[in-house]
Order: C-alpha cells, then structure tokens, then sequence
C-alpha cells in the first residue's frame, strides 16, 4: 500500500468537499474556567480550519485530488483561508466570497490535549441552496464529503445530487444535529465521534448506536479517540481499529484528518479497511501537533508508519 499509493500522487477520483472554512483563535490554557473567573493562558494563534477546509486539506496531503467549495468574506481572514487551501493543492474555483465576515471559532485547548470549542458561521451560512457551478462539481467527483458546518438543507441537497450521479457520499454529522433518516440513507460512509453517534441514535451505548446508525447509512466509521476506531454495517460491527498510542498535544483536528485521508485513499482506489488503517495512523500523527489544518501530516510521514 505504502508504496502504490504514494507513487502514483493524485489518484484518478477528484475528491468534492462541501464544508466550512473558519479561522480558528486558539488558545492554550491549563483548564477550562469556572463561570466568572479569568486565567492566563499560554499561547494564542490564529490557524485555518473549519471541518471543510480541514479535511480538504488533509485529503490533499495525503495525495487526493481536491475541489473545495464552500463561502467566505471579503475580509483579511478570508484571504488567509483560500490561501491556505490553494498552497495546499486544492482547488478553489468554487470557493465563493460572500457579503457575511469569514466564519471564526474560538478554540480552548487544555493541558492534555482535550478541547472545546465556540463557532461563528458568518460566511458558512450565507449560502443556502446548491448551485450550479457546485453541482456540476458533484457530478463530475468520485467522492463528496461534507459535514453539518454549513445549512442542513444545502448539506441534503449535495447528498442527494451526489446520490443521483453515482457519486460516494462521505459525511460527518458535526455540529451534530437532529437528522432525518432520508438524509442518512443518502450517506454511503458516515463518520460520527462517539458522543455523536449517540445522540444520533438515541443511545448511551456506542455499539448499540453505531450498529443502529448502520442500518440507515451504509457503513459507519465510528472515532473513538484513543480507543481507535468502530466499523459497522448492516446492523453489525465488522471491525475496531486500534489506535496508535502517542501522546496527544491537540485532538482538535483528529476527526477531521482521519475523514479526509480515508476519503484519499479510497480516491486512490483502496478497499475502505485500508483506508480505515490509513486514516487512523494519520489521526494519531495531527494529535501530537498543535492546530487544525497545521497538524495534518503528507503522505510522506503517514507512508512511513505503515
């Protein structure tokens, strides 16, 4: 695997990625305050992310073909997040500038790793239909993943273009929200942490929970943070993935990262129990790295552990 895949760069499949582009203000703090105190922190930076650009970043790193389409505004922020993109390799034709500010999100991360994390849509939320430029871009990919960081009604309206043309539809139900089950029976592969598929499902179980998801959406690919990762189909677990064990410094873009390579590697043409394995040894390497899209490892670093 390590060697085919990262011969042959761009894989034949074009990744569509439908989702959010955020500037995320970072701060690291030893723990999160109690209502009314104030506490120093130790770090502030500003890094792009959002989960759309996120995974469309992490997607490219690994090797994919990406378009990303998404909004931003006509701002400084919005500037620096196309940028970021287009140094990475992905194309940006379809990220449009809005009359909203760039979308923002206040990220604490405390001492361990662990994380929260406040967002403003702005420009996320500007566009509430799919055109057609952003259709045609459906149509014309292999995959199209997307996630709940942009209106649920456009996220519904890709999945069901996608579904039309063939195309396979990766989702990622964050912010999670209530979600008819029409709209998951257009997912083929849906990626929820834990607490997520939970509250998906109406479970404290998480067996229980991916196992019921799975018998609306194709397959689900369940994060579980250092406990690895849960596969379901059909009602049944078919697999957990252990995780790497190393020490977290940020699990802000964990989820993300392991999204966005999987979707690589099946671009590339891999079964998805390869691209589970991939996409976890990618996750384990952004959690050792502070930021979002600055955590994300290439090809290079992932090949080298496989």
């Amino acid at each position: 695997m390590a060697t085919r895949h990262s011969a042959r760069r761009r894989p034949p499949v074009t990744i569509a990625v439908l989702g959010s582009a955020n500037m995320d203000l970072v701060v690291r703090q030893p723990r999160l305050p109690r209502p009314g105190e104030t506490l120093f922190g130790s770090s502030f930076t500003a890094v792009p992310g959002g989960k759309g650009l996120n995974q469309a970043v992490a997607a490219a790193r690994a090797g994919g073909r990406v378009r990303f389409a998404g909004a931003v505004g006509d701002d400084e922020f919005g500037a620096a997040l196309r940028a970021r993109l287009a140094a990475d390799g992905v194309d940006t034709a379809a990220l449009a500038t809005v009359g909203a500010p760039t979308g923002v999100a206040a990220v604490s991360v405390v001492d361990g790793g662990e994380n929260s994390i406040v967002v403003v849509p702005g420009a996320n939320q500007a566009v509430m239909a799919l055109d057609d430029a952003t259709r045609d871009l459906i149509a014309r990919s292999g995959l199209l993943v997307t996630q709940f960081e942009r209106p649920l009604g456009l996220v519904g309206e890709a999945l069901a273009a996608a579904r039309a043309r063939g195309v396979t539809t990766v989702l990622t139900p964050a912010p999670v929200l209530p979600v008819p089950a029409d709209l998951l029976e257009l997912v083929d592969i849906l990626v929820p942490n834990a607490a997520e598929a939970c509250e998906l499902a109406g479970t404290d179980d998480e067996t229980a929970a991916a196992r019921a998801l799975s018998r609306t959406a194709g397959t689900v690919v369940m994060t579980r943070g250092p406990r690895g990762v849960l596969v379901a189909r059909g009602g049944a677990v078919l697999a957990e993935v252990p995780a790497r064990p190393v020490e977290a410094v940020d699990t802000t873009a964990a989820g993300d990262t392991l999204a966005g390579v999987m979707a690589s590697v099946l671009a590339a043409g891999q079964g998805l129990d390869q691209a589970v394995r991939v996409a976890v040894i990618a996750a384990s390497i952004a959690v050792t790295r502070p930021g979002a899209s600055s955590s994300m490892p290439t090809w290079a670093e992932i090949a080298a552990l496989l």
